[in-house]
């Protein structure tokens, strides 16, 4: 049995707000009986992109569990590399996706940078799609993929989310089709815990730590409105099943 925490969207400012809240999350998964096989950060690490917040988040997010993050539209590509991933730039290749894969004994970790520099919605690009192409090509048969990256590449029915979710995704559909080890697609931006399907396959929606979207039918149509700040952090738990059965639990960290 194979056991993933999955968090998003922590948003580090160097306020003590958005630090708080991430450390109680990694607080809790470091006080826990167990080892778990990964922690896995889809996005929106940092709210601004700042070298200082991603030094921050170096301090926040070291843990005795394996770690693994992917950037979102609010991170920053080089600093990213640079600051978090302790990857120094070389020329020509500032503005190339940070895409990373983790093999382990029963599972792939496939993470794939939708992010698009200047934008708030997500596009995976034809290098990207490549890139995942050869791992999946690379992968044992049996062995289950999971895709993680920050923006859904379905609709949640959260008008705004929608409004900025991955596009193109009909060349991930594709893809999808070629490679049926292909076991769910973990994801985040949205700050709300979430599931749907796309192409066949489990899409799961981590909430968000740094606050929790209402729905459309918990808010009053109000700019102020859209977003719960006295939520508790939240994250979720995947069980991979030596079946390949998947199953996903909700938890609420107190801060």
């Amino acid at each position: 049995m194979i056991v993933i925490a999955h968090l998003s969207d922590t948003h580090l400012d160097s306020t003590p707000r958005s630090v708080d809240r991430t450390r109680a999350v990694m607080r809790y998964l470091d006080d826990l009986p167990h080892d778990l096989d990964l922690v896995l950060v889809t996005g929106d690490i940092t709210d601004h992109g700042l070298p200082e917040e991603y030094e921050e988040a170096r301090r926040v997010f070291s843990s005795r569990h394996p770690v693994m993050l992917c950037p979102g539209n609010h991170d920053r590509r080089q600093a990213f590399r640079t600051h978090l991933l302790g990857q120094p730039g070389t020329a020509g290749q500032e503005g190339r996706p940070v895409n990373q894969v983790r093999r382990s004994a029963g599972m792939v970790v496939a993470l794939c940078d939708s992010s698009v520099p200047g934008k708030d919605e997500g596009f995976l690009a034809d290098e990207t799609l490549a890139w995942l192409e050869d791992v999946l090509a690379g992968t044992p048969g049996r062995t289950p993929v999971l895709v993680g990256f920050h923006h859904p590449p379905a609709r949640l029915h959260v008008p705004f989310v929608d409004g900025i979710r991955q596009f193109g995704a009909e060349r991930l559909a594709a893809l999808v089709e070629r490679h049926p080890g292909i076991a769910a697609f973990l994801c985040g931006h949205a700050h709300t815990a979430a599931a749907t399907t796309f192409a066949g396959r489990p899409v799961l929606v981590a909430p968000g730590v740094v606050s929790t979207v209402r729905l459309p039918w918990e808010h009053r149509a109000h700019p102020d409105d859209h977003v719960h700040l006295d939520q508790p952090p939240a994250l979720a738990f995947h069980v991979l099943a030596e079946s390949g059965e998947l199953t996903t639990h909700f938890r609420h960290v107190r801060e």
